[in-house]
């Protein structure tokens, strides 16, 4: 029964720490149920009522960090192979009766009132409800819960109970359900889903349960054990319940007397371990060994309350003196960001082999799998966290082997990083495709977006450049970034008609365009971004070589075999290689893009309304969107993201190219006017490089980036999980566009254009070991080092740069600043539209 439209209380104290929904309304609970997941690195599960089971309406998930499993199907004539992560057995099941009448079901009851509140201070979620039923019996059920963040293994479910008017029974039901499947995303649904292996359930004790399975491939254990316990007036109360045992669950049902207005609480709290664990024997004994030795669940959630309030140091962000909605808002949101991203990457990551999967662990959209959208989050979690971020980049780095596997198999050398991840590091990405438009299965050739290696040697530098961790570079991320870039080298054939270096058979960031106009073969060539990058990452290597010990140096070169002929070639492809750049001085998304048709967009507006999925709207048409000048997302754009005007017009100059100052915004035109958006990336990108010259056009991109999931405005896609790179990135957008915080020349700093409507920007991050404090205004920064032992660090504004040391504040304002503070111009004009160099 819906009881009002879904929504995100805006009224709601003004408050940017809650994340309010009012009523009920079943076409919005798989929403509601992602935005609502709670986790904490190792685990995490969405925000389903517990006395819900899948179905059209809800989803309940849990997933563990690096969990995957794989399956086989007959899909359209081919086999398919798909690894996912997986769904894991339901521990939040908690159900009630009254008497012997029919379980709690939300559309069975008349709803009074329901709410639903997502703490992001404490990472607590509640729920109120209150119902009469069909004798006309009022009840009310508060509920609250967590996903420990301080002990990685630990989950709790507190459930109170009120008969308001009534005497009589209850009949709860506590158990752990692994009848589930992995069918959260509906365009996966004819496909296998089912992963799990019951091996067994018991009763340890009168008080828990204890389920164990296996993944049917990839043979993980994982075992949850629920502790139950009533309450009356906060003591235990003994009561009875009986041990109910199915094939593929296990419960304990509870018989409670009930008095009018007496609540009366079920005290739920759950250990989860998988076999991927360290320090355990074995995951059934490390679950029943823990909750034997837990607290309750109050003393629990004050132990993780302060959990949160340590990473919230970390990770504060305010808005000071900022004013009205808008205000209140935008902050909600960025917290919510920043709240997710810790749900999925947390401390307790440094102990995991584990990515950080696109769409979190929300959902089974993309199947859980890594894509470059880490390339998003890093900079969030290397300026905050970055023992995280090393133990994250150390996903990539163990699976530098497979990385190679892939390049010889392709007939390369180097490594050749796949553009999904998943368990191993093999490519995951899938061989075909379902166009729900259409309902035909279509090839699918993402796999040839070999620019994920690029973002890979790309967080490696970054890491290094904001850390200065010379260890982790010496024995770990030299060796990648070497071998990445000995790929590109390799992808680099020389094309003797015009004396310079090309790459064929390549897919951009774009993704809508994988082949030419009636060609047999996927694959494009001269892919601007993945030409340039590929020569940025040239350059870095042989930074990386520089920067390494003598010892170390020879070493490399000697177990990489690198002979000076290979390193001199590396020098040429990084001064000859081709760029397509058009006659107007726009660099083309790739050789013949501005061949291509062009599209009637206003047509298709008026026709379709929205057309982000543009290239599933053509195929159902019949046509191609490889036809087309169209782009799901940035791809040109991209090097305006990652690198700075000036670092640009320096690496095509160092090409023979020139870029002049006009050169920049005609292209972000130019590529503005041929973008869908069909990627929650795409407006985050546009919102940094337009950042400096076209602030209204700018923010509304942020804006637009920053309600990804809370307005789910690609239309029902957030249910299948949150779009963790527009989350993160959002976050980094303060920090490296606004702010214009950078790390370089072993230096922090700032090129602030922040907007005064928003108030002051305020933020913490740590640097060189030094936790910092930061107060952007307009064009104007404050840097406060905290109190304490240590050396100063330096930091930079324009042309100076201070020493600044513990326990003191430096000030900066920006050249040029306007006495409003707006956001203006350089005075290369719009030739430094695309921000600073990360």
């Amino acid at each position: 029964m819906t009881t009002r439209p879904d929504a995100v209380a805006h009224n709601h104290r003004a408050d940017t720490w809650t994340l309010v929904f009012d009523g009920w309304d079943p076409a919005e609970e798989g929403r509601r149920e992602a935005l609502c997941t709670l986790g904490n690195g190792h685990f995490a599960t969405r925000g389903a009522a517990p006395e819900s089971s899948a179905d059209d309406v809800h989803y309940p998930g849990t997933y563990a960090a690096g969990c995957y499993n794989r399956l086989r199907d007959e899909v359209a004539g081919q086999t398919v192979e798909n690894e996912s992560l997986v769904n894991l057995p339901n521990w939040l099941e908690l159900r009630f009766a009254i008497g012997e009448g029919d379980w709690f079901d939300l559309s069975a009851v008349r709803l009074l009132a329901y709410r639903q509140v997502l703490d992001l201070r404490r990472g607590v979620l509640s729920r109120v409800v209150r119902f009469v039923d069909a004798v006309g019996r009022h009840t009310s059920v508060r509920q609250r819960r967590f996903i420990h963040m301080g002990q990685p293994h630990l989950a709790g479910l507190h459930t109170t109970l009120t008969a308001e008017d009534w005497d009589g029974r209850l009949r709860v039901v506590s158990g752990i359900d692994a009848a589930v499947t992995n069918s959260g995303v509906p365009r996966y649904r004819q496909m296998s889903g089912r992963h799990l292996e019951v091996l067994g359930t018991r009763e340890p004790d009168g008080q828990t349960v204890l389920l164990n399975a296996r993944t049917s491939q990839s043979e993980l254990r994982i075992a949850e054990a629920a502790r139950t316990r009533v309450l009356r007036q906060g003591r235990p109360a003994d009561v009875p319940r009986r041990l109910v045992q199915q094939p593929a669950r296990v419960a304990h049902e509870l018989d409670i007397d009930v008095t009018a207005g007496a609540p009366v609480a079920v005290e739920k709290v759950v250990a989860l371990f998988t076999s991927r664990d360290v320090a355990i024997s074995e995951p059934g004994l490390a679950a029943v060994e823990l909750l034997r030795d837990t607290a309750g669940f109050d003393d629990l959630l004050e132990n993780h309350e302060l959990a949160w309030h340590r990473l919230w140091n970390r990770f504060a962000i305010d808005l000071g003196r900022g004013r009205g909605p808008a205000r209140t808002e935008t902050l909600r949101t960025l917290r919510l960001s920043a709240f997710h991203l810790l749900q999925t990457v947390s401390p307790h990551n440094v102990d995991l082999d584990a990515g950080i999967p696109a769409r979190g662990l929300h959902g089974e959209a993309y199947r859980g799998h890594v894509f470059w959208d880490e390339l998003f989050a890093f900079p969030v979690l290397t300026l905050r966290l970055p023992e995280l971020a090393r133990a994250l980049l150390h996903y990539r780095i163990r699976r530098l082997d497979a990385a190679r596997r892939a390049a010889r198999a392709a007939g390369q050398v180097g490594a050749m990083y796949p553009w999904q991840s998943g368990s191993d590091g093999r490519e995951e990405s899938q061989r075909i495709h379902l166009n729900p438009r259409s309902g035909r299965w279509l090839p699918d050739t993402s796999h040839l977006q070999r620019h994920v290696g690029l973002a890979v040697a790309y967080n490696i530098w970054q890491y290094y450049q904001a850390t200065g961790d010379l260890a982790f570079l010496v024995e770990h991320g030299a060796e990648a970034l070497l071998e990445i870039a000995r790929f590109w080298a390799g992808m680099a054939c020389h094309d003797p008609s015009r004396d310079r270096y090309v790459i064929h058979g390549v897919m951009g960031p774009d993704e809508y365009s994988t082949r030419y106009p009636g060609a047999a073969e996927p694959g494009l060539d001269d892919n601007a971004y993945t030409n340039v990058m590929a020569v940025w990452v040239l350059l870095r290597a042989q930074d990386v070589l520089d920067a390494l010990p003598a010892t170390r140096r020879t070493e490399l070169i000697e177990s990489l075999g690198l002979a000076p002929a290979e390193l001199l070639r590396w020098r040429d492809v990084s001064r000859r290689m081709y760029v397509p750049i058009h006659s107007d001085g726009v660099i083309s998304q790739f050789e013949g893009y501005r061949d291509l048709l062009e599209l009637d967009w206003d047509t298709y507006r008026r026709r379709y309304g929205d057309i982000r999925r543009l290239d599933r709207i053509l195929e159902a048409e019949g046509r191609t969107v490889d036809d087309y000048q169209v782009s799901k997302q940035a791809d040109v754009l991209m090097l305006f993201y990652l690198l700075s005007a000036d670092e640009l017009r320096e690496l095509l100059g160092r090409l023979g190219y020139r870029l002049p100052p006009e050169a920049i915004p005609r292209t972000i035109e130019y590529y503005l006017a041929r973008t869908a958006h069909g990627s929650t990336l795409s407006a985050l990108v546009h919102a940094w490089v337009l950042a400096r010259a076209h602030r209204e056009q700018a923010l509304d991109h942020f804006e637009l980036a920053l309600r990804s999931d809370t307005a789910d405005i690609q239309g029902g896609t957030t249910a299948e999980g949150v779009h963790l790179g527009a989350m993160a990135g959002c976050v980094d957008l303060l920090q490296r566009c606004f702010a214009g915080l950078e790390t370089r020349r072993d230096a922090l700093w700032f090129n602030p254009h922040w907007p005064r409507r928003f108030g002051v920007l305020e933020l913490t991050v740590h640097y060189r070991a030094q936790p910092l404090s930061v107060r952007v205004t307009g064009r104007g920064v404050q840097v406060s080092a905290e109190p304490g032992p240590g050396g100063p660090i330096r930091v930079g504004c324009g042309d100076e740069v201070r020493e600044l040391y513990p326990g003191e504040t430096v000030r900066f304002t920006a050249a040029g600043a306007a006495a409003d503070g707006a956001l203006t111009a350089s005075p290369a004009g719009t030739g430094e539209a695309a921000g600073p160099r990360p």
